[in-house]
Protein backbone atom coordinates (compact mmCIF):
# COMPACT_ATOMS: atom_id res chain seq x y z
CA UNK A 1 0.00 0.00 0.00
CA UNK A 2 1.44 3.61 -0.99
CA UNK A 3 0.49 6.61 0.98
CA UNK A 4 -0.28 8.94 -1.34
CA UNK A 5 -0.82 12.78 -1.07
CA UNK A 6 -4.13 12.31 -1.03
CA UNK A 7 -4.39 9.73 1.93
CA UNK A 8 -1.77 12.11 3.81
CA UNK A 9 -4.09 15.04 4.20
CA UNK A 10 -6.67 12.96 5.06
CA UNK A 11 -4.92 11.46 7.67
CA UNK A 12 -2.95 14.50 9.10
CA UNK A 13 -7.13 15.95 8.80
CA UNK A 14 -8.85 13.72 11.06
CA UNK A 15 -5.91 13.11 13.73
CA UNK A 16 -5.69 16.80 14.29
CA UNK A 17 -9.32 17.97 12.93
CA UNK A 18 -7.93 20.58 11.04
CA UNK A 19 -9.94 20.75 7.44
CA UNK A 20 -8.71 19.09 4.50
CA UNK A 21 -7.87 22.24 2.48
CA UNK A 22 -5.84 23.62 5.37
CA UNK A 23 -3.76 20.39 5.41
CA UNK A 24 -3.48 20.36 1.98
CA UNK A 25 -2.52 23.91 1.66
CA UNK A 26 -0.03 23.40 4.63
CA UNK A 27 1.57 20.03 3.11
CA UNK A 28 2.20 21.66 -0.66
CA UNK A 29 3.93 24.27 1.08
CA UNK A 30 5.88 22.27 2.76
CA UNK A 31 7.17 20.25 -0.16
CA UNK A 32 7.64 23.91 -2.28
CA UNK A 33 9.89 24.94 0.82
CA UNK A 34 11.87 21.21 0.75
CA UNK A 35 12.41 21.81 -2.92
CA UNK A 36 13.35 25.12 -2.66
CA UNK A 37 15.62 24.50 0.40
CA UNK A 38 17.12 21.06 -1.56
CA UNK A 39 17.81 22.63 -5.21
CA UNK A 40 19.74 25.17 -3.40
CA UNK A 41 22.04 22.25 -2.35
CA UNK A 42 20.92 22.59 1.92
CA UNK A 43 20.00 19.89 3.91
CA UNK A 44 16.63 18.99 5.51
CA UNK A 45 17.00 17.00 9.09
CA UNK A 46 13.78 15.76 10.77
CA UNK A 47 14.61 14.74 14.08
CA UNK A 48 14.62 11.11 14.72
CA UNK A 49 12.91 10.28 11.47
CA UNK A 50 15.18 10.82 8.63
CA UNK A 51 17.80 13.84 6.03
CA UNK A 52 17.01 15.09 2.90
CA UNK A 53 20.13 16.19 1.20
CA UNK A 54 21.84 16.42 -2.04
CA UNK A 55 25.49 15.43 -2.43
CA UNK A 56 27.61 16.64 -4.90
CA UNK A 57 29.86 14.21 -6.87
CA UNK A 58 32.75 15.22 -8.39
CA UNK A 59 33.67 12.78 -11.56
CA UNK A 60 37.02 14.60 -11.94
CA UNK A 61 39.67 14.51 -14.72
CA UNK A 62 39.47 11.06 -16.56
CA UNK A 63 41.94 9.50 -18.79
CA UNK A 64 41.65 11.23 -22.04
CA UNK A 65 39.68 14.51 -20.78
CA UNK A 66 42.66 16.79 -21.86
CA UNK A 67 43.44 15.21 -25.33
CA UNK A 68 39.25 15.24 -25.99
CA UNK A 69 38.75 18.38 -24.14
CA UNK A 70 35.43 17.08 -21.85
CA UNK A 71 34.69 18.97 -19.16
CA UNK A 72 34.58 17.69 -15.27
CA UNK A 73 31.48 15.28 -14.85
CA UNK A 74 29.66 16.41 -11.96
CA UNK A 75 26.35 14.61 -10.81
CA UNK A 76 24.36 15.23 -8.04
CA UNK A 77 22.13 12.42 -6.04
CA UNK A 78 19.20 12.90 -3.51
CA UNK A 79 20.51 11.11 -0.26
CA UNK A 80 17.50 9.61 1.99
CA UNK A 81 19.28 8.65 4.99
CA UNK A 82 16.67 7.35 8.65
CA UNK A 83 17.22 8.39 12.28
CA UNK A 84 19.13 5.79 14.35
CA UNK A 85 15.47 5.85 15.90
CA UNK A 86 13.41 5.15 12.86
CA UNK A 87 16.06 2.58 11.67
CA UNK A 88 15.82 0.43 15.21
CA UNK A 89 12.08 0.81 14.80
CA UNK A 90 12.21 -0.46 11.24
CA UNK A 91 14.73 -3.44 12.16
CA UNK A 92 12.86 -4.78 15.00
Amino acid sequence: MALTKNKIVSEIGHRTRLRNHDVQRMLEALIEVWTEELTSGGRIELENFLVLEVRRIDRGEQRGMLVTGQSRQVIRRLVVRPSKKLKARINH
